[in-house]
């Protein structure tokens, strides 16, 4: 929150906040979205991206009910058939729950969430170790490596790659219109549901 703050205060148009279910960074705070999103738009006067821990119509609805302006949805929009990456990151996406992610890095104040596989439980657990620097386990945590072995060339144990606990909510790959086309369906759904409840 505080680096939306000084965003905010340099002129940004909107700011994209990260719960601590998404994939990538998610800071240091372990701050969910359910918290996170409404802290954010109370305490700021540009509109407010929700991140991390959405990938469903019933999660848009949430995040715009919290005061979310939009929503941002990476690791649903990565197992599309359009997304360019190998057909195997997709089908793992499908294939993992929720609980298919580690978070790496916290030691070195720098918590990024991606993808549980043999790589990335290896740099969590060197990672660990007392004295541990970066650099112990830099040559697994290579960008340029989880780029060709995992998304490019789909060897999906030989390094690491962003993924958020979304994993869970995600059952297909489909073309990006059909994922668009229900994830607004369902977010009519939801609010529909929603004010028959309170109405």
């Amino acid at each position: 929150m505080r680096h939306a703050l000084s965003a905010e205060r340099k002129g940004v148009d909107a700011i994209s906040i990260d719960g601590f279910e998404c994939a990538g960074h998610p800071g240091e705070d372990d701050v969910p979205g359910l918290v996170l999103i409404p802290a954010a738009v109370r305490a700021l006067s540009v509109p407010v991206i929700a991140s991390g821990g959405i990938a469903t119509g019933e999660g848009l609805a949430a995040a715009l009910a919290l005061g979310a302006d939009a929503v941002n949805m990476g690791t649903r929009f990565m197992a599309t058939t359009e997304a360019p990456i190998h057909p195997n990151v997709k089908a793992q996406i499908v294939a993992n729950t929720e609980r298919d992610t580690v978070v790496v890095f916290r030691q070195f104040k720098n918590s990024a969430r991606v993808a549980k596989n043999s790589v990335s439980e290896r740099v969590a657990e060197i990672g660990s170790r007392p004295g541990a620097t970066f650099a112990d386990v830099a040559a697994l945590a290579s960008g340029v490596r989880g780029r060709a072995k995992v998304l490019d060339q789909g060897d999906m144990e030989d390094g690491m790659w962003w993924a958020g606990q979304t994993q869970g909510l995600i059952h297909e790959v489909d073309p990006v219109d059909d994922v668009v086309g229900k994830i607004i369906a369902d977010a009519r759904r939801a609010v529909a549901r929603v004010s028959g409840l309170v109405g």
